[in-house]
This record gives C-alpha cells, sequence and structure tokens, in this order.
C-alpha cells in the first residue's frame, strides 16, 4: 500500500455536504419515527391498556434514544479529527447520550419529550458547529430529519 493510498485510508476527508447513500439512509432512517407515531395514534383504545401498546411505546423512545446518542457521537469524530485539542466536543458528544438514558427511565410520555427536545438540541449544536468543520452543508438534511424525528416524538407522547 503506497503512503498517499494508507494516509488517505487513515485520515478520511470530511464531506460538505451529504451524498445520495447518506440522504437515502438518512430519510430511510425516519421509518421508525414515522411508524411508531402514527401507531401510536392508530391503535385502537381498547389496546391502550395492554402489551401491544406499551411495545410500540418503548419502541419509538428506544430508536429516540439511540439517534439522540447517535448524533452525540458524532462530535466525539469531530474532536478526533481536531488538530487543537478541545474537551468541548467530548463533553457535548456524551450530553445526548446520558439525555437519551434518562428519557428510557420515564413513562413513555414523559420520555418521549425529553427525546424530541434532546433531537432539537443536538440540531441547535450542530447548527453552530457544523459550519466550522466545513460540514454546513449537511444542515438542510439535519434540520428536515430533526423535525420529523421530533414530531414524531410529541405525536408519540401526545397520544400516549
Amino acid at each position: 500500500m503506497s503512503s498517499s493510498t494508507s494516509s488517505s485510508v487513515l485520515t478520511p476527508s470530511l464531506t460538505s455536504t451529504p451524498n445520495p447513500v447518506a440522504l437515502r439512509l438518512g430519510y430511510a432512517g425516519l421509518a421508525p419515527f414515522v411508524l411508531g407515531a402514527l401507531l401510536t395514534m392508530l391503535i385502537p383504545a381498547d389496546l391502550h391498556e395492554g402489551a401491544v401498546l406499551d411495545f410500540v411505546f418503548h419502541g419509538l423512545m428506544a430508536y429516540a434514544a439511540v439517534i439522540v446518542s447517535f448524533l452525540g457521537g458524532i462530535h466525539w469524530g469531530l474532536g478526533m479529527r481536531s488538530t487543537v485539542p478541545s474537551p468541548v466536543p467530548y463533553a457535548w458528544g456524551v450530553s445526548p447520550s446520558l439525555a437519551a438514558w434518562f428519557a428510557m427511565l420515564l413513562p413513555a410520555h414523559a420520555g418521549l419529550i425529553i427525546a424530541g427536545l434532546s433531537l432539537i438540541a443536538c440540531y441547535l449544536v450542530d447548527r453552530r458547529t457544523y459550519p466550522s468543520h466545513g460540514l454546513g452543508g449537511w444542515m438542510t438534511l439535519r434540520f428536515r430529519l430533526t423535525m420529523v424525528a421530533a414530531l414524531s416524538c410529541f405525536l408519540g407522547a401526545a397520544s400516549y
């Protein structure tokens, strides 16, 4: 392996805009949010006390927690790429995971609100952070994904 090849493998460049695969996967990742929110609203009232609805709420909450944690993890990656060491990306990077963990401990209606607010908080931090890393082109996708995901969480919480 030549030195230029091994160097590019070890230090991949960040892309300023999402590629088509990232776009498709990002939008596909909304399916559990939308499906979960729709099911919480469409399941008949007589099943609201049963295991079916609990499963749906837990599934929506668990997926939201995973995504919130994922969004925090991106900042660890950005921190590792930084040439000037700073604790800020690492401190922020664990904050969404802690919020997601806390949300998972709450009843579904409260946890989904925390998850929705956490998704919005992650977007707001990313809106300030991404441009300084040359990633401002990702913000349109981030906005769309955040709004659908957060709205799904809020709709799920409202239908509890």
